[in-house]
């Protein structure tokens, strides 16, 4: 019988699932920021033969993400365009749900699902393992190489935090009832980067070439793109709510 997960427990399905995986494991969502524990069990569950195929569907991913892809060569990682759909699956076990497999969500979020199992719920199970074949065999195998170390950390979110911080001392919100991402973060009691990553979540915004972009559901929302002297910044209705826990 099909079991009911709510975030904690999809959490602890998830790691259950890589963890007694023996003959193949597929690992399917849009999103990807695998955090350092799956890394781990995914890891051991490579090192001992064991097959692994992931399949993402955004255009693009963190440097850091693709560095790890490039030193796990034997993980088939593909990239299927449009793609929606969250599914997690071994030989005996599917879990089907909200959940990217993205450390923030992870984290974050309130997600739900449902977890299958060949056994009990054979016909859905095998036809989910149909669908998620179907995918695998539609998507586009993609390969990553190492990015040579600069010799310096990333620096990615304090670079946000500093571009945001550097535009909120300007006037460029005076009177317009608008406020910078920083701003707006501050309110919601978070990170400026926290919150880019909450918007490119919900669609207000949109990640194209390691660059964010406003969506025409971010427009609809009031959001506003902006280009200083400090580089592009966007600027939301200060009473924009905001999914941040």
């Amino acid at each position: 019988m099909a079991k009911f997960l709510n975030t904690t427990s999809l959490n602890f399905f998830l790691e259950q699932l890589v963890q007694k995986s023996s003959k193949s494991l597929v690992l399917i969502s849009p999103y990807l920021k695998i955090n350092h524990r799956l890394r781990e069990l995914i890891e051991e569950k490579v090192e001992s033969g064991l097959p692994v195929t992931v399949v993402y569907g955004k255009t693009d991913i963190s440097q850091s993400e693709k560095d790890w892809f490039a030193s796990q060569p034997k993980i088939e990682v593909r990239f299927c365009k449009d793609l929606h759909a969250k599914c997690y699956m071994n030989e005996g076990n599917v879990i089907i749900s909200s959940l990217n497999l993205y450390e923030f969500s992870q984290i974050n979020n309130k997600e739900m699902g449902v977890l299958l199992t060949k056994s009990k719920d054979t016909e859905a199970f095998e036809d989910a393992l149909e669908e998620a074949q179907r995918l695998v065999r539609t998507s586009q195998v993609v390969s990553f190489e190492v990015k040579p170390d600069p010799g310096e950390p990333e620096a990615e979110t304090d670079l946000l935090e500093e571009l945001d911080e550097q535009e909120d001392d300007s006037d460029v919100t005076t009177g317009t009832g608008l406020i910078t991402t920083s701003k707006l973060a501050k309110k919601h009691k978070t990170t400026a980067a926290k919150l880019q990553e909450v918007f490119v979540e919900i669609g207000h915004l949109e990640i194209k070439n390691g660059n964010p972009y406003l969506t025409d559901q971010g427009k609809a929302a009031g959001g506003q793109f902006k280009k200083g002297q400090y580089g592009i910044f966007f600027l939301w209705p200060e009473d924009l709510e905001a999914p941040v826990a």
